[in-house]
């Protein structure tokens, strides 16, 4: 019997809805995965919150759970999550207030009396890549907290990120990470390279851990502990992580879900004020470098204008997943007259489509034309070649067909990975666990042609 153990590394991976635990073996094979969900809790207002305790403990009891099967030894362990949420921490690394929504309504004074102090909204704007998105822009939550809850401000010691408090809670250290400072906080300074000035003005420096990369690691908190701690990262920043250490040439990656995020991160120029109006933004690589996006709702429109057209042909959304790309119908709808505008489609008739075969490949024209205008604000076609695209429009195959078809000269693929967001945080710390090299078949690649 071969009792000798699988070395694993250990992913949390925290959504807005599901958390998931993934263990990964050497090559990157998922060994095992835990899902879980909780109800939300309300905070102070009644406005609907995460509820801290119960993501607590459930680290916790999935780390108890994976250490307890004799057949794999973890040898590390990291954390993904959703960006622009703080926990506020005391001295003994209790949270003091709830973890408040990014969606919760800002008041907008605090914003505007940031702008006015900081040559304007247009300018702050720019310097700290963050468009105004109240709450979103997690600095201003820290100042909140100071004008609203003074004497609770003054105990917080540290305000970390969600993934690096979940990190602390394995690692019992503190400290902040780029990808999760450099992602429309308001915190960071572009141009200087440093927290803007502002956070030292206001006293909110002394409230942030110091920084450290995303691919180093520390020692688990408890006395003898076998494994290595990352320090988290920002979901988005994550996803991308497997393609940086992939592919060298310049490339884009179109990462889609509800949100679709162009992200290019051999574009190093700074942002102008056109871009900003229509959403561009630079995350933070794990190594702290700028990397240039262009944000679209595409999946959450994609989503409303399906159920409007299967509810008007009186069909399942479940018809569209397979369609097959139509070539007449596409020659039939001109794409000169179709308004990038991405909710131009739900303005359109249904009665104007013979079926609903028409209507979903006029949806997803509509859709291509906004997406492509998005992308190339951040595009530079000298220098990029491929265009990789993820997550559910990778398997849309009149989407990739379009998309291939707007962009012909450069190279277009659906990529597919299990779990990108968790495997980057894997990724990222590979040198510190892994005793293999990484392999060159993490990606699977499909390419799309321009021709039809």
């Amino acid at each position: 019997m071969n009792d000798k153990k699988i070395p694993v590394v250990a992913i949390f991976d925290v959504g807005k809805t599901n958390k998931k635990l993934f263990l990964f073996d050497e090559h990157y094979h998922i060994v095992f995965e835990r899902s879980a969900r909780f109800l939300e809790t309300t905070d102070e207002d009644g406005d609907p919150c995460e509820n801290l305790e119960s993501l607590r403990l459930s680290v916790f009891d999935s780390l108890h759970e994976v250490f307890r099967k004799n057949e794999f030894e973890i040898k590390a362990i990291n954390f993904t999550s959703y960006g622009a949420s703080f926990v506020y921490i005391d001295e003994h690394g209790r949270p003091l207030t709830p973890l408040y929504n990014y969606l919760k309504e800002f008041p907008t004074a605090i914003q505007e009396d940031v702008y006015a102090k900081n040559g304007g909204k247009e300018s702050f704007s720019m310097i700290t890549s963050s468009p105004a998105l109240g709450s979103l822009n997690s600095g201003f939550q820290l100042l909140r907290l100071k004008k609203e809850k003074p004497a609770i401000f003054k105990q917080v010691k540290f305000a970390l990120h969600l993934p690096q408090y979940l990190s602390f809670l394995v690692s019992g250290k503190t400290y902040s990470d780029m990808t999760s400072i450099g992602c429309h906080t308001g915190l960071w300074d572009f141009e200087k390279g440093d927290y803007h000035d502002w956070v030292k003005e206001e006293g909110i420096q002394e409230k942030l851990a110091p920084i450290v990369q995303g691919n180093e690691v520390f020692d688990g908190a408890f006395p003898g502990s076998p494994y290595r701690v990352g320090p988290g990262l920002h979901d988005s920043s994550s996803a991308l992580i497997p393609y940086l250490l992939n592919f060298h040439e310049p490339f884009i990656l179109i990462s889609t879900g509800t949100w679709c995020i162009a992200f290019n991160p051999f574009n190093h120029r700074a942002l102008t004020v056109d871009e900003l109006k229509q959403d561009c933004l630079f995350y933070q690589s794990y190594a702290g470098t700028p990397v240039k996006a262009s944000r679209l709702f595409a999946g959450y429109e994609h989503e409303l204008q399906s159920k409007r057209i299967a509810d008007f042909f009186q069909v399942t959304t479940a018809k569209f997943r397979n369609l097959q790309i139509n070539w007449s119908i596409v020659d039939q709808l001109s794409l000169s007259e179709i308004d990038s505008d991405l909710k131009a489609f739900s303005t359109i008739p249904l009665e104007r489509f013979q079926n609903y075969e028409e209507a979903y490949h006029s949806l997803v024209l509509y859709l291509i034309k906004a997406q492509v205008q998005s992308t190339k604000l951040i595009l530079d076609t000298n220098q990029v070649s491929r265009i990789f695209v993820d997550g559910g429009f990778s398997k849309n195959h009149i989407y990739m067909n379009l998309l291939a078809k707007e962009f012909s000269e450069v190279e277009v693929f659906a990529a597919s990975m299990a779990q990108a967001t968790a495997l980057g945080a894997a990724l990222v710390i590979h040198e510190h666990w892994n005793t293999q090299s990484i392999p060159n078949d993490i990606i699977e690649l499909r390419y799309f042609r321009a021709n039809h």
